[in-house]
């Protein structure tokens, strides 16, 4: 079977850890390990992640450091993330998979300048800020900021992904027989000239598993797995009594009522992906990727029929969701 494999940023650095590269390293170790069974057990491998924390860290950094005249724009960041985040798990599955080629590929996402995303920022980047740093920053740097629990944090547009500027170099190493780490963080968000061919990076970031059931439709891959923290997508959560979903339709999915910054959007990604593919997709824990693939953890999303489709260009109407 083909496979797209979604780790979460979080899962590589966890909320109020310390972001040094040894505990990256730590949690990466673990994450490739399940992962790496997949390869075991016969499996053609794309593994895309998040980089939340990581881009957050960077932009951190690049805000305070004196001798920038201006910080990097975020799409340069996310490029950052991916070549760190890529060479981390590229080392371990080498070291767990010998003999195997591990290629960890920087990797750019085409998404639409008139998306409404644009006038609309939601994603959360960045340490938390006062109400007057927020203010500061709004006047000072143009950000838009949002509260986020007792602070208020800065955020930036997350346009859907439109098509993988890189998705012939992603078939080509799969056929080749890599293992393969893809569209990290979303991958880099860039528009197109439609005139020039030229692409250009954009301030945004784009939902990495959006991304993902993107990237598994367009390589027509058997199974997107989303690999997270939890063991379950959970019917009620937040409620005294949440019931954990091992099966789940598309339908029922866009039913709950799922945190938008979380689960949210790793219920549309599957439930997108199965309902336009007639395949299956996963969300499960993230130490245990065979088991969710396999249906013995996580829940298993799995449309009525097939709906939809790709052409072979690398663009979706995932730009478009239903409604």
């Amino acid at each position: 079977m083909r496979i797209v494999a979604a780790i979460g940023g979080n899962a590589l650095l966890q909320r109020g850890e310390h972001p040094d590269a040894a505990v990256q390293q730590h949690h990466v170790h673990d994450a490739a390990r399940s992962l790496a069974a997949l390869v075991t057990a016969g499996h053609e491998v794309v593994i895309t992640h998040g980089n939340g924390p990581q881009i957050g860290m960077l932009a951190l950094e690049s805000e305070a450091d004196p001798a920038l005249t201006v910080p990097y724009p975020l799409d340069v960041l996310g490029a950052q993330t991916q070549g760190m985040i890529g060479t981390l798990l590229a080392r371990e599955l080498t070291g767990l998979l010998p003999g195997r080629a591990v290629t960890a590929l920087v990797t750019h996402t085409e998404v639409d300048p008139d998306d409404p995303a644009f006038h609309r920022p939601t994603k959360f980047i960045g340490g938390q800020l006062t109400d007057e740093q927020a203010r500061l920053m709004e006047i000072e740097r143009g950000w838009s900021t949002a509260r986020d629990g007792a602070r208020m944090r800065r955020v930036v547009p997350s346009p859907r992904p439109a098509a993988i500027v890189e998705l012939a170099a992603v078939r080509t190493l799969l056929d080749a027989g890599d293992v393969v780490v893809a569209a990290g963080g979303g991958g880099v968000p860039v528009t197109r000239d439609p005139d020039t061919g030229r692409v250009r990076g954009v301030e945004a970031v784009v939902d990495k598993d959006l991304t993902a059931a993107l990237l598994a439709q367009l390589l027509d891959a058997d199974a997107l797995l989303i690999l997270t923290d939890v063991n379950h997508v959970f019917a009620g959560w937040g409620s005294a009594h949440p019931e954990p979903l091992l099966t789940a339709t598309p339908e029922r999915l866009r039913t709950l009522d799922l945190p938008e910054g979380s689960m949210g959007p790793k219920a549309d990604a599957a439930a997108t992906f199965a309902e336009r593919t007639g395949r299956i997709a996963a969300i499960g824990p993230l130490d245990d990727a065979l088991g969710t693939l396999l249906g013995t953890t996580g829940t298993t999303v799995r449309a009525a029929a097939r709906s939809g489709g790709a052409d072979r260009d690398g663009h979706h109407s995932l730009a478009a969701p239903p409604q």
